[in-house]
């Protein structure tokens, strides 16, 4: 299709702004972006809030994210506050706290189980949503700059995750509308994960790239010197 006919369309659906996508439409949004990405680079703020301590913990740094054919995603959290890294090739998960001197090593299927670290494992599971979760708007479905939100409920209830609320940049669910195929392959501008406990941990994604070709190289991890081994089995 033409640039400039996509463009007036786009046009055309900015002005009838008040045309709230289907819910399909944003889902569908979602699941099929997260089929045509490769990588991604992103800052990301985070804030974590201790429901039982009525406290806030905030941190923030650089994701990676690589999507590998047929073998599971690998990721990297480089948190420069507090200063830690959370590595994963797809197999086995670091975690290393440079300040104990200390990385703690697992198995990628034991860091998930019952639900643990699923605040970095729904990342993988993005073109599976519907088939994961129970899915509808939050509130009236828009946040106050017009993007729309979801509000998933996980079909196998877990420790880890009692619900998941994703703000879906409109922009691209517009242009998804126009060209019936994703234009912005991580759509998500913030992710919020609860609890069972209460507690949420609440992901802005900022300076977004997509399939610039990250290498494989930056989800490996060796242990620096002086620094305890901690095996969790």
């Amino acid at each position: 299709m033409p640039r400039l006919l996509v463009s007036l369309m786009m046009v055309a659906v900015m002005i009838q702004g008040a045309a709230a996508a289907e819910l399909k439409d944003v889902v569908d949004t979602l699941e099929q972006g997260y089929r045509v990405l490769a990588d991604l680079q992103a800052d990301f703020a985070q804030r974590t809030t201790i429901a039982a301590m009525k406290r806030e913990e905030r941190g923030g740094g650089e994701l990676f994210l690589k999507k590998p054919a047929g073998a599971n995603a690998m990721f990297r959290f480089n948190y420069s506050k507090p200063k830690q890294q959370i590595i994963s090739n797809g197999k086995t998960v670091w975690y290393y706290l440079p300040d104990n001197r200390q990385v703690m090593v697992m198995e990628m299927a034991a860091m998930f189980e019952g639900g643990n670290g699923v605040a970095l494992n729904y990342l993988a599971g993005m073109g599976s949503v519907s088939r994961d979760f129970t899915i509808s708007f939050a509130g009236d479905g828009r946040d106050r700059k017009g993007n729309y939100v979801l509000d998933l409920v996980p079909k196998k209830p877990s420790q880890g995750l009692a619900r998941l609320q994703l703000t879906i940049a409109a922009a691209a669910v517009d242009r998804f509308l126009v060209e019936h195929k994703p234009d912005m392959p991580f759509p998500i501008l913030t992710s919020v994960v609860y609890d069972q406990l209460g507690n949420k941990t609440t992901i802005d994604y900022s300076r977004v790239k997509v399939n610039r070709g990250v290498g494989s190289n930056r989800f490996t991890f060796k242990v620096p010197a002086g620094v305890e081994v901690i095996k969790n089995r």
